[in-house]
């Protein structure tokens, strides 16, 4: 899977949580994310409480795609999306959706679709 075509699949879903999201299309949509913040982080350097507000909005616009892939990673591995809540577990809960997220695809189609474009066992073209 290329960069620009998971970019553009998480964002085409802005807001979708059904379906699968292969471990590449969230691998590589968090390094954009990370590549996105560290650029507004430089940018608040320059520009002082101005940087910090547009990493803010910047914050709150992708949070329901971080959302949502994260959702869809998770079907992916035969997991619901309330798996996700494990993340209010103090220290522990963390590591396990991160491990979860380093899991390989479900070879077989699940309840949330056949394996995703970009797996190990999905179609080889998008």
């Amino acid at each position: 899977m290329t960069p620009q075509y998971a970019i553009q699949s998480v964002l085409s879903q802005y807001i979708g949580f059904s379906g699968r999201a292969s471990r590449s299309e969230y691998w590589i949509w968090w390094g954009f994310m990370v590549v996105v913040f560290v650029a507004i982080g430089a940018l608040a350097l320059l520009f002082g409480s101005t940087g910090s507000i547009v990493a803010g909005l910047v914050g709150l616009v992708f949070f329901l795609p971080n959302l949502a892939v994260m959702v869809r990673r998770l079907h992916d591995i035969g997991r619901s999306g309330f798996w996700l809540l494990l993340v209010f577990i103090p220290f522990i809960g963390g590591l396990i959706i991160f491990v979860f997220m380093l899991l390989d695809s479900q070879s077989e189609p699940n309840k949330w679709g056949p394996p995703p474009y970009g797996s190990t066992y999905g179609p080889r073209t998008p």
